[in-house]
């Protein structure tokens, strides 16, 4: 099983990360990707992905930060970032019209801007996206990037649909396993399996019965467990596909180097770079 989005970064599992990560893969956690959301996630973000063999990043600005973003001074560092054999996407990047942290112009900007790195560099692009369906999509079907999941999926199916119809993806927390989530639940039944995966968005959003304590990337297997139920098939075949899903969106299945320090030279090796299409 692979988590495809969590926040390995967060403060807080700055105490315990070795038993979280630990705790995942006893539990049958196979890959994690963690996901930055701010500039001054990359950073710590590759750390952990050099570190362990199994875990990969992403990197990009959440819309939470828009009003944060320097174009002149931070895109060209997420360019640069992406040279890292364990970089695997543009995330978590997208709007946010419920908490409005930043001005709606400003987070269209910064997502279109963000969107059109990961279809130049052709990376995926992993997008927030919280009461604000219409813009996305108009910005989506405009820039019309390779690859995209719309993680925490939330959104009604005739709202999201479109976005499956286009051949993106959607991903599902434990929001799936909540009392009231019958829309999440109505949207995982009518998407295909085959353009769905799994996700905590540990550190927060932990499934029944753990709601309202830490998550971790474990507990994705408790989200696979209930699209199992919902979409009426056995776990196993949640697991595969889903796996099979990430691999290939992610492009976990190509050779990477890590970056481990040179124990001569104390400085860490550099990456080759990441080819530009």
């Amino acid at each position: 099983m692979i988590d495809s989005h969590c926040h390995l970064a967060a403060p807080d599992f700055a105490q315990d990360l070795d038993e979280v990560i630990e705790r995942a893969r006893q539990a049958g956690v196979t890959k994690i990707i963690t996901i930055s959301d701010a500039m001054g996630d990359i950073e710590p973000s590759r750390l952990i992905a050099e570190k362990y063999e199994h875990i990969f990043y992403s990197v990009g600005v959440h819309p939470h930060h828009a009003k944060e973003f320097d174009f002149a001074r931070d895109l060209p560092i997420l360019r640069a970032s992406t040279a890292h054999p364990k970089c695997k996407a543009i995330g978590e990047i997208g709007l946010d019209y419920h908490y409005m942290n930043s001005p709606r112009d400003t987070q269209q900007r910064v997502f279109e801007s963000q969107l059109r790195l990961a279809k130049e560099l052709d990376l995926p692009a992993v997008v927030h996206c919280r009461d604000a369906v219409e813009d996305l999509w108009t910005i989506v079907k405009h820039v019309q990037p390779k690859k995209l999941v719309i993680h925490c999926c939330t959104e009604k199916w005739q709202d999201i649909e479109r976005f499956v119809k286009a051949g993106y993806l959607l991903s599902f927390t434990g929001i799936v396993t909540y009392k009231k989530s019958e829309d999440v639940c109505e949207t995982v039944r009518q998407c295909s399996l085959t353009q769905l995966m799994v996700e905590t968005d540990a550190p927060f959003l932990a499934p029944e019965p753990y709601r309202g304590r830490r998550c971790e990337p474990t507990h994705v297997m408790d989200n696979a467990e209930k699209i199992a139920e919902v979409k009426g098939v056995s776990l196993e075949e949640v697991e595969r596909v889903t796996t099979e899903n990430a691999e290939k969106f992610f492009d976990l299945h190509s050779s990477y180097f890590l970056c481990l320090p040179d124990k001569e030279s104390n400085k860490e090796s550099a990456p080759p770079p990441r080819a530009i299409p």
